[in-house]
């Protein structure tokens, strides 16, 4: 086996990977409760199937019960058993997609796939269906040569938070145990240069009623003395940051440190930034984005203009979505901003904070044998050496993961990159890219099975 072979074996598959994630991104697998979840199931039964062909004996479509007694979405779980001597790596990627948003807003169907300049559009090409297809990608140009254990996990609700992640790690245990964990669900610097994700924020979220009268009021008789609700909640929401836009709550961890420089003109373009806003914050922009807290309003009940009447509106709620810092405990954070909210309470409003979903932050070592194993096969399929990200979102299972396989090496990788708009209308993996992915994860099991 060489580089080489590889790589020619990797342009031989291609056409069929590529047709095999069409027909992924045909079945509209939104995990939401309020959609079909008979198209998870479909999903669900389309990636066994696909994980079969490529190679892996054993192969099941299950699911468990999460805390709540609600039976979780199907999963995939297949196997193939390491040779004498060798590691098993686990390879994770979910089968679930978000729902597809405004149907006006995409240029094409979101379940129809669609090429155009040499990205191919649908809701799920890049997030995730395109990390299921670079796991079954790599199975299938390694083949027989494998020389590695393989463990697939695809899980079927990760865009729902993932309710019933940990209690699956509890109920398959030893069947997911793994010396190398591959998650396909993250990000590359840009369309021909790799990342390798070694940080991810945390998450804290809550909702805050704000009360200030028993019942609405004449806005003419009783405006004045009283201030409504929403102007209330605006205001108590404005002490979340300073007047340069950094979080304002006391007792949060953040960190200036970037291994990378971010430059603002990229930044604008990459999240359609509109000319004359200023950027928020102070430090590097990537130390913004990856190591110091965010917290963004996300949601309001609030009265629609067309429905709007004269009254003094007595209450209101806000949900407010926290991104925490590397090293920051969430239950520490999440007191934190609930201290902050109610001692802030603007003119006396009754203020209550409900708790919402938390998550660890991840901070992975960057030199341990795998990583390094990682940064040589990137390097060696793009012809570039892998930039050391962090990405501001979260992936809280991965805490998981570390939590319950402390010994497990964690790699973070992924297909999209920063005009993929994961989550948005116009979803979209750059094909040239995706053929890189397959072929680095190949060289990169290769290397683990020292066949490289």
């Amino acid at each position: 086996m060489t580089i080489e072979d590889l790589t020619t074996r990797t342009a031989a598959e291609f056409p069929s990977i590529r047709s095999d994630l069409e027909s992924l991104v045909r079945i509209p697998s939104v995990s939401a409760p309020a959609f079909d979840a008979q198209h998870l199931e479909d999903s669900a039964a389309a990636v066994a199937q696909l994980f079969r062909d490529a190679g892996l004996p054993e192969v099941e479509v299950v699911r468990v019960t999460g805390p709540d007694g609600r039976p979780g979405a199907p999963a995939v779980l297949a196997h193939r058993p390491a040779p004498a001597g060798a590691p098993t790596v686990l390879l994770y990627a979910h089968h679930d997609v978000q729902p597809p948003g405004d149907a006006a807003a995409w240029t094409s169907a979101p379940f129809e796939p669609t090429e155009r300049d040499g990205r191919l559009y649908g809701r799920g090409a890049a997030d995730d269906k395109a990390g299921i297809m670079a796991h079954v990608g790599a199975l299938r140009v390694l083949g027989d040569e494998l020389g590695v254990g393989v463990t697939v996990f695809s899980e079927g609700e990760e865009e729902i938070g993932s309710p019933t992640f940990r209690t699956f790690l509890e109920t398959y245990l030893d069947r997911l145990a793994a010396d190398v964990i591959v998650v396909a669900d993250s990000s590359n610097w840009k369309v021909g240069v790799p990342g390798l994700t070694t940080s991810l924020r945390g998450l804290v979220d809550c909702t805050v009623e704000l009360t200030v009268l028993d019942h609405a009021v004449h806005s003419g008789m009783f405006g004045g003395p009283v201030l409504d609700a929403l102007t209330l909640m605006s205001r108590l929401v404005a002490t979340l940051h300073d007047d340069d836009g950094n979080v304002a709550v006391p007792g949060l961890v953040a960190t200036d440190h970037a291994a990378v420089d971010y430059p603002e003109a990229d930044f604008r373009a990459d999240a359609g930034v509109l000319d004359g806003v200023r950027l928020a914050g102070t430090g590097p922009l990537a130390a913004r984005l990856w190591t110091k807290p965010a917290i963004s309003l996300i949601g309001l009940d609030a009265t629609s203009v067309d429905h709007s009447s004269n009254t003094v509106i007595p209450a209101a709620r806000a949900k407010l979505s926290m991104r925490i810092a590397p090293g920051q405990d969430p239950a520490a954070a999440e007191r934190a901003l609930h201290d902050h909210l109610v001692t802030n309470a603007p003119f006396g409003a009754r203020v209550t904070v409900t708790p919402g979903e938390t998550g660890q932050a991840f901070q992975a070592p960057e030199d341990s044998a795998a990583m390094q194993a990682a940064r040589w096969a990137f390097t060696t399929a793009w012809g570039t050496e892998p930039v050391d990200l962090g990405v501001g979102g979260s992936i809280p299972f991965i805490a998981d993961l570390a939590e319950v396989y402390p010994e497990a090496a964690i790699l973070v990788t992924g297909v999209e990159d920063p005009d993929s708009r994961a989550h948005s209308e116009n979803e979209s993996v750059h094909l040239g890219e995706l053929e890189k992915v397959v072929l680095a994860e190949a060289l990169l099991l290769a290397r683990l099975a020292d066949r490289l």
